[in-house]
């Protein structure tokens, strides 16, 4: 437990850093949520986290990073791109978005800094991670080695979602108490559909699986 310190969550409003906000409040006396606007085609997730932390009781920040989109051509950004359904076998899927987490985290850094916080977290993971370089653990000790030195601060990233599937990820929420909370208020979906979302789009499908396995292992129908 961490209650006598402010944590900073990069909070996007989906499933992950839903879970991973109210983790946080499990274990931070202080919780502070962080959202970017980064030319998202769905960029409805803004409001939807808006909307969680307000009920959450949970400070609100939302930070516009367009720049993002005019780096490189994904799927999350382009609307001309037709979305990849599966992860190619010799490349990225389509809906990577290049240094995006690489960015959030740097400007979450700066933001922690000019407000005296030192914990900051992340909603990634390294076990399902669609094949994003920048969900992997050993991107986010380097990450947090170079907020470090660059910002002569003492910051600790948290992952707590690092090395769990969805299915635990979906555990961790009941957990918590927020399972309907995070299956029906949340936004995951690329198509920028709350809740149970498209059904079709590769994020989709990996919550519905995670959920599907959950409830069966709990001994419920999905």
């Amino acid at each position: 437990m961490i209650k006598e310190e402010t944590c900073l969550v990069v909070f996007s409003g989906g499933q992950d850093s839903t879970t991973c906000l109210f983790w946080a409040k499990e274990k931070f006396a202080t919780v502070v949520a962080l959202s970017f606007i980064y030319g998202q085609k769905h960029a409805k997730e803004v409001e939807t986290a808006r909307e969680i932390a307000r009920t959450a009781g949970v400070e609100f920040h939302v930070m516009d990073v367009s720049f993002i989109a005019q780096l490189a051509h994904n799927s999350l950004t382009d609307p001309t791109i037709v979305m990849d359904k599966e992860k190619p076998a010799d490349s990225y899927p389509n809906t990577f978005v290049p240094g995006r987490n690489m960015f959030f985290l740097s400007i979450a850094g700066v933001f922690a800094r000019e407000r005296g916080i030192h914990h900051i977290v992340t909603g990634v993971s390294q076990t399902d991670f669609s094949g994003y370089p920048d969900c992997r653990d050993t991107f986010i000790k380097s990450m947090n080695v170079t907020l470090n030195l660059a910002l002569d601060e003492p910051f600790v990233i948290h992952t707590p979602l690092m090395w769990l599937d969805k299915a635990e990820t979906w555990a961790l929420a009941d957990k918590l108490g927020v399972l309907d909370t995070i299956r029906y208020k949340t936004l995951t979906c690329y198509n920028g559909i709350p809740g149970d979302g498209c059904g079709e789009c590769p994020s989709c499908r990996l919550r519905r699986q995670g959920l599907e396995k959950y409830l069966s292992e709990r001994g419920d129908n999905p």
